[in-house]
């Protein structure tokens, strides 16, 4: 770690806050970038990578969680790296652009590998190739953000940047369902519009040359894994925001890896029999989370508040979560659902802008403080499922139903101790 970070200094501003309003043309070429890139991404996850591995190992369904385990625990590392490495990139084309452009070539390569791959373990390496490019992409996406949106647009953006981010899943999953028959056809066509959407960003979104940046360090191994870690002390904002998030994100994969499973065993029905059940219940989510996100992002850049929104963010899911956890009728089920969503949309637009807002250098560490944030998602989507047995298991008699009441509970406590762990900010109201 550095030496000046290590210093017991007072959280410095975050520079850059001053920065002029973006156009509507950056807001929008982002967008469809990033919209690209998660119809590109998201797609494999939630359909071809299965087809893909049931075509290759029919008895082996159990595979395909090899294959995304891996890929994530590989990202855990290569994101910060990635970010890092952005920050200190000195080109004509500035900081984020030749990575994004790489990472899109990359994650479609990745694709290719997977549909042309003969087996499992071909497939489980296309993956890890694809999860590379494509969470490099949405890295510096990100990045970019961090780089030139004010205070004033942060909110507005996070609730467009939530809209695309439940929008395109969806929008994948139809194109994905349309071409289920032909595997080079299902990965490439998400693969090329993704690519050509990040593309366009690329041409026709300017970014000042980064030629002559200098740092007062050369990067090497030692200095590349000091920053993997930060000085709580120094950052405290960042820190409590970071906490923040781990606590919400950590509440909602306890709930949300479980919905199917609590929707079987409420309306006492096998799990392979409530398809069109979660298709509601998806639906439902989908145009609540929308509403969260659009909503509070635009409020909360017109009020210039972050922390009531986020404090809100974690009532109304933990309220939806004790609904769900103490329902027994799909009516009252599909509301809690609808509730939870609703407090996930408002969370992922403002804490995004917050996140931003209480950003430690900015103009330097950008990627790296992007990528250290991302981290308190992944390790929290990555110990919820591990926990979550011990909470389903208590006060369960051999045989009998699994504490599903109890997870939820649990789930509810957490996104709450999210909502008060985020006033602990002091730079941002």
């Amino acid at each position: 770690m550095s030496t000046t970070e290590n210093l017991p200094l007072p959280e410095t501003g975050t520079p850059g806050d001053d920065l002029p309003e973006v156009s509507a043309r950056y807001i929008w070429f982002l967008l469809l970038a990033l919209f690209g890139t998660y119809v590109a991404f998201v797609t494999p996850i939630a359909l071809s990578l299965a087809i893909r591995v049931k075509e290759l190992a029919p008895a082996n369904e159990e595979y395909l969680g090899y294959v995304i385990g891996v890929a994530a625990a590989v990202s855990l590392v290569s994101g910060p790296v990635a970010g890092i490495l952005s920050d200190r990139t000195r080109s004509r084309f500035g900081r984020r652009r030749p990575w994004l452009v790489a990472g899109s070539v990359l994650g479609s390569a990745g694709l290719f590998v997977i549909a042309i791959a003969p087996d499992v373990l071909v497939v489980g390496v296309g993956w890890v190739i694809a999860a590379l490019g494509w969470n490099t992409v949405i890295g510096n996406i990100t990045n970019s953000q961090a780089d030139r949106l004010p205070e004033s647009q942060r909110g507005k953006v996070g609730g467009l940047v939530g809209f695309v981010t439940m929008a395109a899943p969806v929008c994948g999953s139809v194109l994905g369902g349309a071409l289920a028959t032909n595997s080079v056809l299902l990965l490439m066509v998400p693969a090329t519009i993704g690519v050509l959407l990040v593309l366009l960003f690329c041409v026709t979104v300017s970014e000042e040359d980064s030629r002559e940046r200098t740092f007062e360090q050369a990067l090497d191994f030692r200095l590349l894994l000091s920053k993997f870690l930060f000085n709580p002390r120094r950052y405290r904002d960042f820190s409590w925001n970071w906490l923040t998030r781990f606590l919400f994100y950590f509440g909602l994969t306890l709930s949300s890896t479980f919905t199917a499973f609590l929707l079987a065993q409420r309306l006492r029905m096998d799990v392979t029999e409530i398809g069109a059940t979660v298709a509601l219940a998806g639906l439902l989510g989908v145009i609540a989370v929308v509403f969260g996100a659009l909503g509070s992002g635009f409020v909360s850049d017109r009020l210039r508040r972050r922390k009531p929104f986020v404090l809100g963010a974690g009532l109304l899911f933990a309220a939806g979560a004790l609904v769900m956890a103490f329902s027994t009728g799909l009516p009252v089920l599909l509301i809690g659902l609808v509730i939870t969503n609703l407090g996930l949309g408002v969370f992922s637009a403002v804490d995004q802008a917050l996140m931003l807002d209480v950003m430690p250098e900015k103009d330097t560490d950008a990627g790296r403080f992007v990528a250290i944030t991302g981290l308190a998602n992944s390790l929290a989507q990555s110990l919820a499922p591990v926990v979550a047995p011990v909470f389903l298991a208590i006060g369960v008699i051999a045989g009998g139903d699994k504490n599903y009441q109890l997870l939820y509970i649990a789930a509810a406590c957490f996104t709450l101790l999210a909502g008060v762990v985020v006033l602990r900010v002091r730079s941002v109201r």
